[in-house]
């Protein structure tokens, strides 16, 4: 797709913070430090659209984002990681959930995995919680210039086995080369 504008439109922690319900929405969720915020900017083809950092745990708000006046996308924060204070740890999966099962304009959700990680407990909840919404799903499998390309097909062939797919169910990307972007846009326009 050819990016015209990206502009950060908001961020929210509750349904009355939310911009009016209008343009369809794509959601990005996974685990904090998997690389949402690259992902995203690497999509609308800016360094800085969504702030990225290397501390994990960062993202603590639900982000909007107008993408061409056509499209929001929804950076959710990441969820998993211990050192975020217990109370803000508690407060993310309702403020999720809540904006997951309630918004009518939200089309799908691009789940975020770091393909050098195994699933957990976390990655097998979203899904279900996802299919039991019938929001539709783009598994995006990031961080790929990080392994060979023997480790690379073995380890997604293990994440696919762990989450009952198929490989070719699950999208290869690298921010720092910008492989797989098409694949992730030919995705979301597919949902949308």
């Amino acid at each position: 797709m050819k990016i015209t504008s990206a502009e950060f439109v908001t961020s929210a922690t509750k349904p009355s913070q939310y911009p009016p319900e209008g343009l369809p929405e794509i959601a990005f969720a996974g685990r904090s430090n998997v690389g949402k915020s690259s992902l995203i900017n690497v999509l609308v083809n800016r360094k800085r659209l969504v702030k990225t950092s290397s501390t994990p745990g960062r993202t603590q708000l639900i982000n909007f984002f107008d993408i061409n006046d056509h499209t929001t996308f929804v950076d959710l924060p990441g969820y998993g990681y211990a050192k975020v204070p217990t109370s803000v740890r508690k407060k993310w999966g309702p403020m999720i959930e809540t904006y997951l099962s309630g918004r009518s304009t939200l089309k799908g959700v691009v789940m975020i995995q770091d393909i050098r990680r195994t699933p957990r407990e976390e990655e097998h909840n979203l899904i279900e919680w996802l299919e039991h919404y019938a929001i539709p799903s783009i598994l995006v499998l990031t961080k790929t210039d990080k392994l060979s390309k023997t480790k690379l097909t073995k380890q997604r062939t293990a994440v696919a086995r762990s989450l009952a797919l198929d490989p070719k169910d699950l999208i290869l990307f690298s921010a720092k080369s910008r492989a797989g972007r098409e694949d992730v846009w030919k995705a979301i326009e597919l949902i949308l």
